[in-house]
């Protein structure tokens, strides 16, 4: 449930991401150099380590508050790694490992990945699709080790990182793990599945953000565009459309909302926190992919241009379907927790939520 506190840190963040990162403004950049104003106008706002508590040097927010923030950089699409730095600090707070100033990111960011802590305390272990991994100075890692999962802090400079792109061009990188030395480290207080769920659940607030503003900007556009001596807002196929997008927004501003407040509320991650977050990560995907279809139909040519923001948007939805797990993963989780609970269990379990 949103609060008076998450609207405050949301519009405080929407305020920087409106003067320091417009779409418009940074489609026409021809350097990275605007994000430099921008990184600084965050940590200065408190906003990068809003999951760290105030005795490790974060700004001690609250999830809630963490995921309102998320949810302003979606509609924003913001090309910079907050949101990974973020999970970073909430994962080395976890561990009581204080977060490192400057951009971190987070390792695993694929379900089947995995790393080991070794018994000297360094890192083995290749971890790919790591979102902007070589523009973060610190990666914050859940290992699994002998005596169980642990969370431990490295330098980026440590380890060997080939850089690969998503399809909007941003970092989706492969980290290698070579007998790495770690600053810190400490068991964990849950297994590996958690941070991909925590994961899920911060990818599918970016997901329903973007799908906000690709449904505004639909909306404008159809209002503006004339065809045929009509604005195309007023043809019915084209509302139609309009009407399926806002329908594909809405549910997944559900979910995401639902798997947050879970999340939010919930003291472990359980079969309650995996039914909310892979349903959520499922249903925000399928939205991206629909809606993006839509809102190019709408837009039509121009929406295919590097000169129209649409794109900014859409590649983005379509990249960050894949991070912490896919559709088809989560999937398959959520009918493994179905078996496992068994049929009678099944609708009771559905109808608490």
């Amino acid at each position: 449930m949103e609060t008076e506190s998450d609207n405050i840190v949301a519009e405080t963040a929407a305020r920087i991401f409106a003067d320091l990162a417009d779409p418009q403004t940074i489609n026409r950049a021809r350097d990275a150099s605007w994000q430099e104003a921008l990184w600084r106008a965050l940590s200065d706002a408190g906003l990068t380590l809003a999951w760290v508590p105030e005795k490790h040097g974060g700004a001690g927010a609250s999830l809630a508050e963490g995921f309102a923030i998320l949810g302003a950089a979606g509609r924003y699409a913001l090309p910079v790694p907050l949101a990974e730095t973020l999970i970073a600090g909430w994962l080395l707070a976890r561990a009581g490992i204080a977060a490192p100033a400057g951009a971190m990111t987070v390792a695993p960011a694929r379900p089947r990945d995995r790393i080991v802590l070794n018994a000297d305390g360094s890192l083995s272990g290749i971890s790919r699709g790591v979102p902007f991994a070589k523009d973060s100075q610190h990666i914050a890692v859940l290992a699994a080790g002998d005596k169980g999962a642990a969370i431990a802090l490295v330098k980026t400079s440590d380890c060997r990182v080939s850089e690969g792109k998503n399809l909007a061009g941003d970092g989706s990188d492969t980290v290698t793990f070579d007998r790495t030395k770690v600053i810190a480290s400490a068991p964990a207080p849950f297994d590996a599945s958690a941070l991909m769920l925590m994961g899920a659940a911060v990818r599918s607030a970016q997901l329903a953000g973007a799908l906000e503003t690709i449904l505004s900007l639909s909306v404008a556009y159809a209002n503006e565009r004339v065809a045929f001596e009509r604005k195309i807002g007023k043809f019915q196929a084209i509302q139609q459309n309009l009407a399926r997008l806002a329908g594909e927004t809405a549910a997944a501003l559900a979910a995401a909302g639902s798997a947050a407040d879970t999340i939010e509320h919930s003291d472990a991650f359980d079969d309650t926190v995996l039914l909310e977050a892979a349903s959520a990560k499922i249903r925000t995907g399928e939205a991206a992919a629909e809606g993006s279809a839509i809102a190019h139909q709408v837009h039509g040519a121009i929406g295919f241009t590097n000169e129209h923001v649409l794109h900014r948007f859409t590649l983005r939805l379509l990249s960050w379907r894949d991070d912490f797990g896919s559709e088809s993963y989560w999937a398959a989780a959520l009918g493994e927790l179905v078996a496992r609970r068994g049929a009678n269990q099944f609708w009771p379990m559905l109808a608490s939520r």
